[in-house]
């Protein structure tokens, strides 16, 4: 087996690729728990849904472009998806992953973009009229279900992409895209809860906040593993990278937020007690609680994404095949 030390430079890309990879993840999630919630949710749970919609189509077109803006070439983005010198014929290419990725995010924006209309017009938004095809009945709950799973797709593949990529610490451990997925859900989660906890219904903002703490730990488990599988590779979170992935993506996006996820069974108690001021200073607590997890659970999800990046980019070829090779 050849060891990963005989790796690819580096890729040309811009800042502009982190906050894609972020906020893809949090719009492919995003359609992801609303595709749930159309499958097995409640009547109390269409808010929510919505806004999922929403988000993943705001997500998809912000997403786009800047994968366009971190193109040499912005004005080629086009050759991604078209031959250029056989029009119109398309250039999918089935051995890339790149191309995989363009065209996965070209289906998820479609199927959003549907989603959130059919969402828009049922709530008599913009003058449309309500289209019961994409709000309600088999097909629309089918072509959700299509769209879960681009959103799913695009959650991880940009994880599967860094894999592919024979790049020290992305080629060598095989739970990266697996990572992403359960960063995406957690900070899908996170921004469906900032979004809507003044106007979602409380048990969905509780089922939102349940969620995100299991995605957590699933999270937690998944990044150990991802760390444990990288062989010599982990020296390269022995600096600055490594400080950012331990204080900023598991302390401070993933411990904290489930400690204030955590309520002891005296908090619930202790409020119905007391229907008055007490369970009114109780639930305010709560809600803070929620917003504050939901707020550094992004700040981690971001920081994930660019201490994996960053890590890799910043180690020196020479210096690995020394310390590496027998």
């Amino acid at each position: 087996m050849i060891p990963d030390t005989y790796f690819s430079a580096a890729p040309d890309w811009t800042w502009w690729i982190v906050p894609y990879f972020f906020i893809g993840g949090i719009a492919g999630g995003a359609y992801f728990i609303s595709a749930l919630l159309v499958w097995f949710g409640r009547a109390e749970d269409r808010p929510v849904i919505h806004a999922g919609f929403y988000i993943a189509t705001i997500g998809a077109v912000i997403g786009g472009i800047l994968l366009i803006l971190d193109l040499g070439r912005p004005e080629r983005f086009w050759h991604m998806l078209f031959l250029n010198q056989d029009l119109p014929r398309l250039a999918f290419k089935s051995y890339s992953p790149i191309s995989f990725g363009a065209w996965g995010l070209m289906g998820f924006g479609a199927i959003a973009t549907a989603s959130a209309l059919g969402a828009a017009a049922a709530e008599r938004r913009f003058g449309l009229r309500p289209f019961p095809w994409l709000n309600r009945g088999p097909f629309w709950k089918a072509l959700v279900a299509l769209g879960g799973f681009f959103g799913f797709f695009v959650a991880g593949y940009t994880g599967v992409l860094l894999t592919v990529t024979n790049r020290p610490v992305w080629a060598d451990s095989p739970m990266l895209g697996m990572l992403f997925i359960a960063s995406a859900a957690s900070t899908a989660a996170a921004t469906l809860i900032l979004v809507g906890r003044r106007r979602f219904h409380t048990a969905t903002i509780e089922w939102l906040s349940s969620f995100d703490a299991a995605v957590l730990v699933f999270e937690l488990l998944v990044l150990i593993a991802f760390l444990a599988t990288l062989g010599a590779a982990i020296d390269a979170w022995l600096g600055w990278w490594g400080a950012v992935l331990l204080v900023g993506v598991v302390l401070a996006g993933i411990l904290v937020p489930l400690a204030l996820h955590w309520r002891p069974r005296w908090f619930d108690a202790y409020g119905r007690r007391d229907a008055g001021r007490r369970g009114v200073w109780l639930a305010r607590l709560s809600a803070e609680r929620k917003v504050a997890s939901a707020v550094l659970v992004l700040v981690g999800g971001f920081l994930l994404r660019l201490a994996v990046i960053m890590a890799s980019e910043g180690i020196e070829h020479a210096r690995l095949v020394r310390e590496t090779l027998p």
